[in-house]
C-alpha cells in the first residue's frame, strides 16, 4: 500500500483548496471506500475519531450526515451528492461547528494503470477567508492520517 502524504494546495486566484494523493488500488475500490457508510467511517478523519454515520444515500442527489467523537467531543459534517458517477463524486461539506461555511467538493479518481490510483480533490469555499481558516485548522493531519487509514482499509478488501 501507498503512504505518502497528500499534496495539499491553496488556490492563489479562487478559494479552493486542491488535495492530490495516490493509491495502489483501483478507481473502482477508491469510490467503494467513498461511497459505503460502513467503509467510510472506518478510515475518514484523524486517528482516534469514532465516527457514526447518521444518515447515507449515496447517489446523484442524495445526501449524508456523521459525527465523529474524541475524548468526550462531537463534531457533525453533513452534506448532498450531486453528482455520484463512475469515477467522480460532486457533493456540498458542511460541519456543523460553522454551518453557514458550505463547501463544493469535486472527488476524481483518475486510472493510473497497473492497479493504482490517483485522487483529484477540491473544496470551494465562500471566501480566501475560510480557505485560509480551513488550512489553519489542521486539516493537513486529518486528511493524512484519513488517507493512511484507508490505505490499511484497502489492504483488506
Amino acid at each position: 500500500m501507498t503512504v505518502s502524504d497528500a499534496v495539499i494546495e491553496a488556490d492563489a486566484d479562487v478559494p479552493i483548496i486542491h488535495i492530490r494523493r495516490e493509491f495502489t488500488v483501483t478507481p473502482a475500490q477508491l469510490m467503494r471506500a467513498h461511497t459505503d457508510p460502513d467503509l467510510f467511517a472506518r478510515w475518514v478523519g484523524p486517528r482516534g475519531m469514532d465516527t457514526e454515520i447518521l444518515e447515507w444515500d449515496a447517489r446523484s442527489g442524495g445526501s449524508w450526515a456523521y459525527v465523529a467523537r474524541r475524548d468526550g467531543n462531537e463534531y457533525g459534517f453533513r452534506g448532498c451528492f450531486h453528482t455520484v458517477a463512475d469515477e467522480v463524486i460532486v457533493q456540498t461539506f458542511t460541519w456543523e461547528g460553522q454551518p453557514d461555511h458550505v463547501a463544493l467538493e469535486t472527488l476524481r479518481f483518475e486510472d493510473l494503470g497497473d492497479g493504482r490510483t490517483r485522487l483529484h480533490a477540491q473544496s470551494l469555499v465562500d471566501s480566501f477567508e475560510s480557505r485560509d481558516g480551513w488550512l489553519a485548522s489542521g486539516m493537513e493531519s486529518g486528511v493524512n492520517d484519513g488517507y493512511s487509514q484507508l490505505d490499511d482499509l484497502l489492504g483488506e478488501l
